[in-house]
Parts: structure tokens; sequence; C-alpha cells
């Protein structure tokens, strides 16, 4: 699992649907998605046989997205089945977290062992213009659910937006001064709906420093370059794709929910996994290690995936 410029791929990102119960401006167009058969989706019994496959290749961590995931019909069942491959497996999950306080629980008893909650502010009139739908007791909700069914190390991803939630950034930051909470600032992404937005909403997340007093890094987390301010119990965490490219550190592959590998989230290289199995299936899986390119072209602001990030899995 070495690709052709010597970065060692363990790391999956399956998507097990492009839908979600929210409709965040950056992320899914107002009114949805289209409608898909159940037949265009990875089946619960085919998204374990790829990462199956994936495991015997060198994955040893698992990311289930969406969408937001805890929408899919069977996650569960999918979440023990991953789990049954090797318990060792880190088993991961990204929600949006409003469905939580249900499910909680229950993902904790199938095997996840860490969540991500994406939740871009504190504000509830901000929060319902952002998911267009939503409301922000429901996630703090499920914030809390999470910590009650014992999950530890919780990240909370906020997507930087600039004249949306740009005065927040401290406010964010603080959710993991007194809790075990993972605060990580994301620089929004020119794909899909947001390609026209106006580059004042892209924001380098080099401002979160200005908030964090000349504090050292203290580490990398995958992607995301690690802080911890004096006396919080959790830390803040910078992910930069924009201004600082961190693709000699990616390790990752991504699947859709419609069963297209994505060597790189901001290529336009799609291979099709749907359908195979066996040899067939492990081949399709090398094919996207050798053809991850060595950088994204996000520099020139633009990116060549040719759908959102619902649909890729982000």
């Amino acid at each position: 699992m070495i690709d052709r410029y010597g970065r060692k791929i363990e790391y999956l990102r399956l998507s097990v649907t492009d839908r979600c119960n929210l409709r965040c401006i950056y992320c899914m167009k107002e009114d949805g998605v289209c409608k898909r058969h159940h037949s265009d989706i990875l089946s619960i019994e085919e998204l374990t046989e790829i990462a199956q496959a994936a495991y015997e290749l060198g994955i040893k961590k698992i990311r289930l997205t969406g969408g937001e995931p805890l929408v899919r019909k069977g996650v569960l069942t999918l979440c023990r089945n991953i789990k049954a491959i090797d318990e060792d497996i880190e088993l991961v999950m990204t929600t949006n977290g409003t469905l939580l306080p249900e499910y909680a629980a229950e993902l904790k008893t199938a095997g996840v062992d860490r969540l991500n909650i994406s939740l871009d502010t504190l504000n509830a009139d901000t929060y319902r213009t952002i998911t267009r739908r939503g409301e922000l007791s429901d996630v703090l909700s499920g914030i809390k659910a999470a910590q009650n069914a014992g999950f530890t190390h919780t990240k909370i991803n906020a997507v930087l937006i600039g004249g949306i939630n740009d005065n927040e950034i401290l406010d964010m930051m603080r959710l993991a001064r007194d809790d075990d909470l993972h605060v990580r600032f994301i620089e929004l992404m020119p794909m899909d709906i947001v390609r026209g937005w106006d580059k004042s909403r892209f924001l380098s997340a080099d401002i979160v420093k200005e908030h964090l007093n000349n504090y050292d890094l203290i580490g990398y987390d995958g992607v995301a370059k690690i802080y911890r301010p004096n006396g919080y119990k959790g830390t803040v965490g910078i992910i930069s794709p924009l201004s600082h490219s961190f693709c000699d550190r990616c390790n990752k592959l991504r699947v859709t929910a419609d069963g297209k590998l994505k060597p790189c989230l901001h290529s336009g290289e799609e291979i099709n996994l749907r359908g195979l199995h066996g040899d067939q299936l492990t081949e399709a899986i090398k094919d996207g290690i050798n053809s991850k390119p060595k950088c994204h072209n996000l520099g020139e602001f633009h990116s060549e995936a040719a759908r959102g990030m619902n649909e890729i899995g982000g």
C-alpha cells in the first residue's frame, strides 16, 4: 500500500449515502440530491466486501461518511461487520450530530471507536442559515449523547466561511477548554456549488492562529496541525488545503456511495468498484493507490472533482 510517491496508504473513507437530513450551503443544494434507486447505492454487503479487501491490502483506519451516515439503513450492521473483520481496525464516523441522541449508544456498542461531529457555529440563527433546516440544540444534544455513551477524543469540525462564522473562532475554540473535545478549523474548498462564491468567503486558516496567542504546534493528527492552549483539556487543530498543502502527508482513499474509488478528493478520476469481487476488486483498489497524484491543484483555486462533498464523502 505504498503509492508512487512513497506515501503509505492506510486510511479509507467509505461513504454510505449521499443523502442528508440537513442542507448545508457549502455542501448540498437546497432541494437536496437527485433521488436514486436503492440499487444505485452500494449495499451493506458490498460495503463490507470493499472494507475487507482494503483491510487485506493494509488499510488500518476506516471512516464512515455521507451525506449523513446515520440516515443510511443498516449502518449499525455495517459497523459490526467491519469490526468483525478485525477488532483492531480503527472505525470512526463523521456525522452532523443531530441524530446522535438516538444512535450514540448503539454506535458505541457496534464498535465505532471515535466520532467527528460537524459544527460550524454556536449561534442558533447562524446554524439555521448554514444548514437551512437544522437546529443547533439538536447537535449540542448529540455531542452530550456521545459523551454519555462513552465516546472520547471527539473531534468538532468547523468549516471557516468569511462573513458568516469567522467572528466565532474564539467561541468555537472554547469548546475544547473544559471538555475532551478537539476543535478543528477547516478551510472552505472551491468545489461544486461554492465554486462561484466570492473569494472573500474563502479564508486562510491562519486567522485561527491570531487567537492562539503564539502557542506552539504540538504535533500532527493526519492532515491537521494541532495546538493546545494553556489550561485546555482538548486541542485546537487547523486543516488548510488551500493555503498550506498537506498532500505529502495524504494517506487516504475515498469510495463514494455509488461505488467509485477516488484516489484524490480533488481529482476527476473515479475507478469503478461495483460488481468486482476477489482479485478484481483487489486490483482495482491497487489501481487507485497507483493513481494518487502527487498534489492537488487547489492552489489554482479550482477543484477537478465533478461532484459535491455530499456525493464524494468529504
